[in-house]
Parts: structure tokens; sequence; C-alpha cells
């Protein structure tokens, strides 16, 4: 058996690790090319984090890591930017000081490297100072990622103070990216949903959003032809232990794991958590859903008053509620859909509606258990 990289969320670890790698370095080559800010919305356990760090590994210069991959092929400069990589995914946030602490701590991290300036004091104004510095310093644009943008303002749905207070500081905070837009080389933001994206990004009016872009439908999960290319011996051994015909094993794969449409008319996509897994233990079991439904969604779920039964059979959802959508407990369909409980599975070209269900077999029996 092969090394898969189950929660490997880091690229160079990955790489220098000799872990099965699902190649997605030449979307990575043509986004880093555009030069634009980019915002991208997918479920949990997708592969956000490690596309961020392929991102950071990218613009670090560290060709050795992509040898033998599409971007080896298509970068022939391989420059060295300075790399801000901001994780909100992997805190605590259950008060004001919380956010405060985590930006701070990434903030004097890059100062130590940088320098601070004697008069900035607040967290907006050390982070427009210390990009301002690295870009001099390196004489170039500095480039950001962060992930999971709206991990604090998730944890703390429920408490209305709080709520406001992690809105504001991060609306003064990723402020700063439009303001120094000279200074900056590239910026990418991911998160699970889109309800703060018009609130907290007021200012950051230039941010393209990808999630529903075609061109980049897979650019997180494996599609069937990924399937089929890069686990074959995994799934020869899995159709050993399950006495399948390897076609037999591939079509209950995509029973269970398959189905994920992050626009109309896209191939569909694999959950990669659930594939790997299944893979890793050789047995069919609900993997993805077995890490926990998130707080944010039990709490909305418990003050809805919608008919979760209703989704069994499907439901309709206009086009706007994608990118307009508010958190709304008398409403929580497309927050199941942005967290990946829901999925595209069809498209009123007529009426602008989409009809969402549960993307496979896996997610379809957790969540009637869930209920």
């Amino acid at each position: 058996m092969r090394k898969l990289p189950i929660g490997i969320q880091t690229f160079e670890k990955l790489r220098e690790g000799g872990y099965l790698y699902v190649d997605k370095t030449a979307f990575v080559w043509k986004i880093a090319s555009t030069e634009t800010p980019y915002f991208l919305s997918r479920p949990r356990r997708f592969g956000k984090s490690l596309l961020l760090s392929t991102f950071e590994a990218y613009f670090e210069g560290r060709k050795e890591l992509f040898e033998g991959l599409a971007v080896a092929e298509l970068e022939k400069e391989w420059k060295k930017y300075p790399v801000f990589h901001l994780d909100l995914n992997a805190e605590k946030y259950d008060s004001s000081q919380a956010l405060v602490e985590i930006l701070s701590r990434h903030l004097t991290q890059w100062e130590l490297k940088y320098g601070k300036g004697e008069d900035e004091e607040t967290l907006s104004g050390r982070f427009a100072g210390v990009i301002r510095r690295a870009s001099e310093q390196a004489g170039c644009g500095v480039v950001v990622l962060v992930d999971e943008y709206d991990k604090p303002l998730l944890q703390a749905l429920g408490n209305e103070t709080l709520t406001i207070e992690y809105r504001n500081t991060l609306k003064a905070f990723y402020g700063v990216l439009k303001s120094l837009d000279g200074h900056l080389k590239f910026v990418f933001l991911t998160g699970v949903t889109k309800f703060a994206h018009v609130s907290v990004f007021n200012d950051l009016n230039q941010l393209v959003d990808i999630s529903m872009n075609s061109d980049y439908a897979a650019i997180c999960g494996i599609t069937s032809e990924e399937l089929r290319s890069n686990f074959i011996p995994e799934l020869e051994v899995l159709s050993l232990e399950m006495n399948f015909a390897l076609d037999e094993t591939i079509h209950q794969m995509k029973l269970k794991y398959d189905g994920y449409h992050f626009r109309e008319e896209t191939p569909g996509i694999f959950n990669p958590f659930s594939v790997l897994n299944c893979l890793h233990t050789r047995r069919f079991d609900n993997y993805w859903f077995q890490t926990g439904t998130p707080t944010f969604l039990v709490e909305l779920l418990k003050k809805s008053d919608y008919d979760l039964r209703l989704l069994l059979e499907g439901v309709e959802m206009r086009a706007s509620a994608f990118s307009e959508y508010r958190m709304e407990a008398n409403n929580p369909i497309p927050l199941l859909y942005q967290s990946g409980y829901l999925t595209i599975k069809g498209y009123d070209k007529e009426f602008a509606l989409y009809t969402l269900a549960f993307p496979n077999e896996e997610v379809k029996y957790g969540f009637v258990d869930f209920i």
C-alpha cells in the first residue's frame, strides 16, 4: 500500500514524505498567474488547507517540491515572494480577546522577520505596516493567504455581541488588503460559508469569488477521472477485500462518496477525505459524516422550523441565494449547501432555480440518522 495523505494539510510534508498526491498544480499556476484576489468556498475536509499550502510553496519558489507535477512544465521563472499565511482554522473563538490574540500572534511572527513600526498599535495598522515593509524589503508584492476566514464568525453564532465584535475586527483587518493593493502580489481566502462575505468584505470589492466558477469546479476534491488514474492499486486491494469486480468497487465508491457539484453541468466530485479513508481501511463507512456536524449548523437547525424531511425529495433555491445569503433560522438550505450536506443536482435556466439534494449515500443516510 502506498502512503495516502489522510489528514496531511501541508504540501511540503506531503511531497517530502512521499505521500500520494492528486495533482492540482495546474489550477495553482493558472490562478496565480492572474494576480487577482480570490475567494473560494468549499465544505470542510475538502482540501482547502492543502490548496493554500500549495500556493505558499509555489510563491516561496520551492521548485524542488513540484518536480514531476503539472506546474513544473508551466512555470519558468520560480520567483520568491514574501508569504503571509493566516490560518484561522485550529483555534477556539469563545471570547472577544480570542480573535485578537490569534491575529496578534501571526503579526508578531511576521514582524520578527520584517520589523515593526513604533506607531503601529492596532491590528490593522500592524498588518498594513508589515505588508508595506515586506514589499519594500523584497522589492516585490506580498502574497496573503487566509485559511477559513469565517471560522471565528461561525463559532460566535448565537452570541450577537461577540459576532459584531468579530465582524468589526475582521472587516478592519481584511480592509488593509484593499488599501495596500499596490504592495500585494496575490491574495487568496477560503472558507466554508459565504454568509459573512458581504459584511466582512465590504471594502474588498475586488475579491473574485470562484466558488461556483466551472473552470475551478475540481480545484478541491477528486474527479472520477482522477480516482481511476491515481488510485487503481488501492481500488484493486479494496475490490479483493469486498470480493467485488473493479468496476463494481468504483460504482460503490460513486454511490457512497461522489456527487458533489459546485456548479450546474459540471462533473461530479468525490469527497477526498472519505475516499482516502475508505481506501486506507478497505471498508465502506461514513467517514466525513463521522467527523461531526459543525456546532454552528446544529445551533441553526435547532432554531429552525424548516421541515428537514423535505430534503429527502430535493429542494429548490434561487440562484441569488448563493451570493446574497444571510444567516436565517427559517431557511437553513443555503447553509446546508455551503456546508456540503446538499449539492446541486439540477438547474432550470428559465426560472434560475437550482435543485439541491444530498450528494451521495454517505451524506443522505448520515443526515437522516442525525435528524
